[in-house]
């Protein structure tokens, strides 16, 4: 049994649960330890014993330990892509890339851990000093999702550790081993006993436990909006009151301008909308294509899906790799249900796939006829299906791109500087792309989105310091 991290110890529980492999469901990868609400009671106990000892070790200390974390990540990058790869179903290539962003998310914030400074201003009383510094908030719970399970976890963790804060760790149930993986590394490169703690087990139990408890001063989560609304709830029910940050999701539009590079347009919509299998929070779901290169997109588009090559995560062949689990991939399908009733047209794929080890294969699905107020074109799906929106022109593919509950990332394919222009000020989106997929991120700088999509400060860059660190103004007089 893989087990929980408490103060330092690994420790057993009564309960586990096995971990699958998506592309391959008689491949089970492990046992991992449940947690119930009195393991997390301890683990957060031991992050508070921890917290003042921690939050005052200098930034060289913090920056050691999360550099040597960063070197064994990118070290082993291969070998920890192959975990993640086999439990969540992204084929190697994206899973090896995963593990390495981990590392370089690592060795980011090895270094912002030496570069929170303060400032210091005159008052507007003579003889009156200011300093304004940043302080860390305490133990920060840590809810994670199952689509990036090592990514996310390194970009929350970090800089949390880096600016002084211990922390409590609950990953996705469906993908414990990537988070155990790096548990161990950060644990091994030196973090003292309780800065770190890992609880694995359910929502409903280990979630829950970490948002009502009165010593946990701030969660950040990643996952669903229905979570996400109640996680934001508990927090400000819970008291005393806590800080939250959520990231919950997006119906990414990608708009494609009669000007648009067909190629150019064709490649940023597959990759955005199916690669990860559609996987991901910025996927492009919604392709929003203009009169005069619509049936030009689609024909082109389609011919690429059909040579997609769907297939076991880890064959070297595979492009797409398998649905998550059962549920997923039969939630995809009442979306292509949904669809047809609303009187979209299915133009390719959806089918379960066979292949020679079971698992949860679905061919990219691909709708046309879409309308944007049917449900497909509202409500985030999660998985290989994207809908094709025909409009008149920039101005309306522009009101169609900001209809919509999210606002997380936005893309234009256009060879028109005028256009470009225009769609990153009024894009009501986190993040804007031209001629680039609507997935796919830098790690140095802010992530996050508007709308359903997003609620409280930025991850990742200088910018996650505004979650992690709470600023205290302070006056002297000689």
């Amino acid at each position: 049994m893989f087990q929980n991290l408490i103060g330092g110890e690994w420790v057993d529980a009564p309960d586990a649960t096995e971990n699958v492999n998506p592309s391959d469901t008689h491949d089970v990868i492990g046992a991992f330890a449940h947690a119930d609400a009195a393991a997390v009671d301890r683990a957060v106990d031991a992050a508070r014993a921890a917290f003042p000892a921690w939050a005052r070790t200098t930034p060289q200390v913090r920056h050691d330990i999360l550099r040597r974390a960063a070197d064994e990540v990118l070290a082993r990058a291969e070998e920890l892509g192959r975990i993640l790869s086999r439990e969540e179903g992204k084929t190697l290539a994206e899973g090896i890339g995963e593990a390495t962003r981990a590392g370089q998310v690592l060795a980011f914030f090895a270094g912002e851990a030496l570069r929170c400074g303060g400032e210091t201003v005159p008052s507007i009383r003579p003889g009156v000093g200011v300093e304004i510094t940043r302080e860390p908030l305490g133990v920060v719970g840590l809810i994670t999702p199952w689509n990036f399970p090592i990514a996310i976890p390194a970009w929350k963790i970090a800089p949390a550790l880096a600016w002084g804060n211990t922390v409590v760790f609950k990953p996705a149930e469906l993908v414990p081993h990537s988070a155990w993986m790096l548990t161990d590394i950060l644990h091994r490169a030196g973090l003292p006993a309780g800065v770190l703690n890992l609880v694995m087990g359910p929502g409903a139990v280990v979630g829950d436990r970490l948002v009502a408890h009165p010593d946990v001063a701030a969660i950040t989560f990643t996952g669903s909006v229905t979570t996400g609304r109640r996680v934001a709830a508990g927090c400000v029910a819970a008291q005393p009151m806590k800080k939250v940050q959520l990231e919950m999701g997006g119906k990414n539009p990608f708009v494609v301008l009669d000007d648009a590079d067909l190629e150019t347009a064709v490649s940023c919509a597959l990759n955005g909308a199916f690669f990860s299998t559609g996987q991901r929070c910025t996927a492009s779901s919604r392709l929003i294509v203009t009169e005069g290169i619509h049936d030009a997109f689609v024909a082109a588009l389609s011919e690429r899906l059909k040579a997609v090559t769907v297939g076991h995560a880890l064959e070297p062949d595979s492009q797409i790799g398998p649905v998550v689990d059962e549920r997923q991939l039969a939630s995809n399908e009442r979306y292509l249900d949904i669809g047809r009733s609303e009187g979209a047209r299915l133009l390719w794929g959806g089918e379960r796939l066979n292949r020679p080890t079971p698992g949860f294969y679905q061919c990219p699905a691909l709708f046309t006829e879409v309308d944007n107020g049917m449900r497909i074109a509202r409500e985030e799906i999660f998985g290989p299906v994207a809908a094709v929106i025909r409009v008149k022109d920039y101005d309306a593919a522009l009101a169609v791109a900001n209809d919509t509950d999210f606002g997380l990332s936005a893309g234009i394919a256009t060879t028109s500087l005028k256009y470009a222009s225009d769609f990153k000020r009024n894009a009501e989106a986190g993040m804007v792309m031209v001629n680039l997929p609507t997935a796919g991120v830098d790690y140095h700088v802010p992530f996050g989105g508007r709308k359903g999509s997003s609620y409280g400060p930025r991850e990742q860059g200088a910018y996650a310091r505004e979650f992690y660190t709470v600023v205290k103004t302070a006056y002297t007089q000689p």
